[in-house]
């Protein structure tokens, strides 16, 4: 069967609603090796043609989309994969839940919070050194001025 236009996106698609992986990397923006680490991690599922290609059908644009914008939130695919039940609702702040994902949010936030502290730390001790190091090259007599050099 020839590949029909979608007329919401600009791309072709196969028969069936059913689109290859390199389709869905297109349509999504997402890569491919992406694409599979989210299967591998259970937030995406496809099936299989006869020949073992994966296949995805329309729902999971939305589904890849939010994963994407999710992980570019700050949140690790753990988290997300907590938040599955809402991953293929159009409007995610409809979920049934909304307690268990703020819980997820905080969560996420307060590891963000002491990573930012530790580098805070990090940076402030680099500061320090720095600041030391300048101070002991500037006692440190240039090449013109080094003792026995006229």
């Amino acid at each position: 069967m020839a590949p029909t236009l979608n007329s919401d996106t600009g791309v072709k698609s196969k028969s069936g609603g059913d689109m290859r992986i390199g389709e869905l990397s297109r349509r999504t923006g997402v890569s491919r090796r992406s694409l599979r680490y989210y299967e591998q991690n259970g937030l995406l599922r496809s099936g299989r043609s006869a020949n073992g290609w994966r296949e995805y059908d329309e729902s999971c644009i939305g589904r890849v989309r939010k994963i994407a914008d999710l992980l570019r939130r700050g949140l690790t695919m753990e988290g997300i994969g907590q938040l599955d039940a809402c991953l293929d609702l159009s409007d995610m702040d409809t979920c049934d839940d909304p307690g268990h994902a703020l819980e997820i949010y905080r969560a996420r936030l307060a590891v963000l919070d002491v990573r930012l502290e530790r580098l805070h730390e990090h940076r402030t001790n680099l500061m320090e050194t720095l600041g030391e190091l300048e101070v002991a090259q500037s006692r440190v007599p240039g090449p013109a001025t080094a003792p026995g050099r006229v």
